[in-house]
């Protein structure tokens, strides 16, 4: 009770506009433990950044953030039908919950985000709640962006060799060659020879001035039988700004099949390319494919963790699991056995404690002593 009576005042003092938005003009703040739920828009004029507790977004209606000023919330929840778009990027101290409808930003201005300082984090994000145009970091040197557009979360992940000091992303599901929220495009027929061909359905921004690696997945949307039927060819690309040409990022093979699977890129710089997608290789990629395995970690010490015993050949290895969804899900350096259906990465998963959901997934390993990556799949059997 005491933390409503704190809010209540607040708001007074912040002044409400008939029933269409909450203007806050004076010095908002929510209180440890407390709670605020807005069901109408929010014109943020005054300091809103000393939070704590939690603020929610919900209702049937399609709900704004606008202001002269940028609102930071530490946790924050999206349960709403159409929506909330933001016309000033909103930060995230600790943690959004995506639950149902999308964060909305435009895509012709990155500047405008749902932002993601050095704490912050992200659950929940799924095709019917994420973000639907910039999301952005500070401070942070990898993060999982949860981009995606009007149907489908469409993350990115990305690995920095530091700390960033700002990073943003966005999807677009265009075509590359006449992308409409830009001047200029991106031709897909200006690519290298080692290049086969590029994708002219989708594509990403990803802005940042670290060395980085990005990993990126593929839906049946993203219809990659177009470019090759070799799943060990797709490989990702970016438009260099400094040649007006696509470039190959290079990068292990690439795992999954026709319709769903991951690809991994090689460092650059994010900053030194416009857009990123799917390409083929015109060039053999070295790759061993082994069996699938089944992982059942039910304590009967049979299939209880992943063991690939090729892996004994190479000590100095890496280990990376994805869900269907392209997700990371585990990350391991000199891997020896420790996959047992559970996370080990800071990212959106949901329920830690029991372990992923049951279904198949992908990894690739990279084995540094004898210079080879593999790839396969696994089904997790966690019930």
């Amino acid at each position: 009770m005491k933390e409503k009576i704190i809010i209540l005042f607040l708001l007074f003092g912040a002044g409400l506009r008939a029933q269409t938005a909450l203007q806050n003009t004076g010095n908002l703040r929510i209180h440890e433990n407390g709670q605020m739920g807005f069901h109408t828009d929010l014109v943020n004029d005054g300091l809103f950044d000393e939070n704590m507790g939690l603020v929610g977004f919900y209702g049937n209606s399609e709900i704004t953030v606008s202001g002269a000023l940028n609102p930071s919330f530490f946790d924050a929840e999206f349960v709403t039908q159409k929506g909330v778009t933001l016309n000033n990027t909103v930060n995230i101290l600790n943690n959004a919950n995506f639950v149902t409808g999308d964060v909305s930003s435009p895509k012709s201005n990155p500047n405008i985000s749902l932002n993601f300082p050095k704490n912050g984090f992200h659950s929940g994000a799924s095709d019917i709640s994420k973000v639907n145009g910039y999301a952005s970091v500070s401070d942070k040197q990898s993060f999982t962006f949860p981009v995606g557009d009007d149907t489908y979360f469409r993350p990115l992940i990305l690995k920095s060799q530091n700390v960033n000091p700002v990073a943003r992303c966005a999807y677009f599901f265009e075509n590359p060659n006449t992308p409409s929220t830009f001047d200029t495009s991106f031709s897909t027929s200006a690519r290298p020879v080692d290049v086969s061909s590029v994708s002219t359905l989708e594509f990403w921004v990803l802005e940042g001035s670290e060395p980085s690696t990005v990993e990126l997945s593929w839906n049946e949307r993203s219809a990659i039988g177009s470019l090759t039927e070799d799943i060990s060819e797709v490989v990702l690309v970016g438009w260099s700004k400094a040649s007006n040409t696509w470039e190959h990022l290079g990068g292990p093979a690439s795992v999954g099949d026709l319709f769903q699977g991951v690809a991994v890129s090689d460092s650059f710089v994010p900053n030194d390319y416009a857009a990123i997608t799917f390409a083929a290789s015109a060039e053999p990629r070295d790759y061993l494919e082994l069996d699938d395995y089944l992982v059942t970690p039910n304590g009967d010490n049979v299939n209880d963790f992943l063991e690939i015993p090729q892996l004994d050949q190479s000590p100095n290895n890496h280990m990376k699991i994805y869900d269907r969804n392209g997700s990371k899900v585990f990350d391991q350096v000199n891997y020896t056995n420790e996959f047992n259906g559970f996370s080990n990465v800071d990212n959106f998963v949901i329920a830690r404690d029991e372990g992923l959901p049951s279904g198949v997934y992908f990894y690739i390993v990279s084995m540094e002593d004898v210079g080879l990556t593999f790839q396969g799949f696994l089904y997790l059997a966690n019930d």
